[in-house]
Parts: structure tokens; C-alpha cells; sequence
């Protein structure tokens, strides 16, 4: 029998399809890497906007993961939506006895269409989440929410933000540049004794919600077939550049 690559999404619902898990699930199927899940939240959502949220009780949380990792050999796993401390606490607890898993954190601070999916007083809990992490993926505006005081920035400002998070011990931070300026839109990975390294492709004039779960989910799949950090990233925005229409490489999914 065939072994499949298999990556765990912990994440929250969405309604409409548009992102979350729905979209995870979506790109792991793209990558044929099969999927387990953790609902971290139920929420009720257009593509407009963001009309409720019901947080998952952390606990149960915590027995979706347990499940799935006795359930299933996992390659990796991917997290987005914590939307409580208490879910982040309880995220932490069941990967620090699984620290052999690459994870891949899309910090969901808030939806495209502005609605809040993190509680502000569980920012401070994070922290000690990230360490535990392969790569965090936050853009421009949750970088800067999570490094430095809110604000508009710039490319340097956005490496010495990530620059901060990795001296806390984060081992890889990925800078996305969909929110940033120019002709290209350039990711950058920031990573302890290394060189910044840099992801580019053309700015492309369209917009679709749940890019940032597909990126990270992309990593996640590449990752749990085996590739190294470099090349799941480039890999997975090839694949995002992709699907939004752009005429670059067409990643080899298969």
C-alpha cells in the first residue's frame, strides 16, 4: 500500500469556504498529501465579513490533536486559527511531545475582511508557541503586530522584525509581501546564521481571501513529502502565484 505524505491542520472553520480549513484541506489535496484535523473554531463568515466566532473549548482542542497523532503517522502539521490563550496553551502542550514534527504557524491575527480571530489578550501567549515551531508566516501587518508597534513599514523595517522574533528563539520566520508595494511581490525568510533569502514573483492585480492558509498549507504538504525549508517555500509560492492566475512555473505538485 502506498504511503501517503499526511499533514495535521489545526484550524478554525469558515463558513463560506474561503479560508480556513476548507482551504487548507483544498491545497493538501492539491499536493496529494492527505489531511487529519483540530477545529479550533466555528465561525460564521461571508466573504465580506465575519458575523460570529465560537471558540472550540481548548481541552477538546487538545484530544483532536492526540487523536490524530495516534490515529495517523503525521509528516507535519500546520496551524492557523488558535483564536484563545487557552487553545494556544493547550496547542503547545500536545506538540512538546511531538517535537520531531515540523510545524508551520500562519499566525491568524484577523480575516481579510477585518474581523478579529484572536483574542488580544492571547498575543502574549504565542511566544512560547513559535519556538516550538519549523516556520511562522505572518505578512506585513501581523509581523508588525507581533514585533513592533503597528504601523506602516519597510522592507528593512520587516527584516529587523523578524530578526527580533528569531532572536526569542523562533528558528525561521517567513515575511510575506502580498500587503507590501512594487512590481513583485517578495517573501523573505529570515532565519538564525543564514542570509535572508528571498521569494519573488509578479504582483498580480487580483484578490482572493485564504491565500495565506494556502501558502502555509503548501509548506506544510512539501515539507511532509520530505523537501527541505527552502524549497517547500519556494515550492508553495509558485503554487499560490499559481492559482491566483499568475503565469509563472507551474509547480510539479505530484
Amino acid at each position: 500500500m502506498k504511503k501517503w505524505p499526511h499533514v495535521l491542520v489545526v484550524a478554525g472553520s469558515d463558513s463560506s469556504g474561503g479560508a480556513g480549513i476548507v482551504r487548507d484541506i483544498e491545497t493538501l489535496a492539491a499536493f496529494d498529501v492527505k489531511a487529519s484535523v483540530a477545529v479550533t473554531a466555528v465561525t460564521v463568515q461571508t466573504h465580506h465579513g465575519v458575523q460570529h466566532v465560537d471558540a472550540v473549548p481548548a481541552e477538546r482542542v487538545a484530544q483532536q490533536m492526540r487523536a490524530a497523532l495516534i490515529a495517523n503517522h503525521v509528516d507535519a502539521i500546520k496551524i492557523g486559527m488558535l483564536a484563545t490563550a487557552a487553545t494556544i496553551k493547550a496547542v503547545t502542550s500536545v506538540l512538546a511531545d511531538h517535537p520531531d514534527i515540523p510545524v508551520v504557524l500562519d499566525p491568524v491575527l484577523a480575516s481579510t475582511s477585518g474581523g478579529v480571530l484572536l483574542a488580544p489578550s492571547a498575543k502574549a501567549s504565542l511566544h512560547r508557541l513559535f519556538r516550538q515551531c519549523a516556520l511562522l508566516t505572518p505578512n506585513l501587518p501581523e509581523l508588525s503586530h507581533l514585533a513592533a508597534p503597528a504601523g506602516r513599514q519597510s522592507a528593512e523595517d520587516a527584516i529587523t522584525q523578524a530578526r527580533r522574533l528569531v532572536a526569542t528563539g523562533v528558528k525561521a520566520v517567513l515575511v510575506k509581501g502580498g500587503h507590501g508595494d512594487g512590481l513583485e511581490s517578495v517573501d523573505m525568510l529570515v532565519q538564525a546564521d543564514h542570509a535572508i533569502q528571498c521569494f519573488r514573483a509578479p504582483r498580480l492585480a487580483v484578490s482572493m481571501r485564504g491565500t495565506g492558509c494556502m501558502l502555509a498549507s503548501a509548506i506544510a504538504a512539501r515539507l511532509a513529502c520530505g523537501n527541505n525549508l527552502v524549497t517547500a517555500v519556494s515550492d508553495a509560492k509558485a503554487f499560490v502565484h499559481d492559482r491566483l492566475g499568475g503565469s509563472g512555473r507551474r509547480t510539479n505538485l505530484r
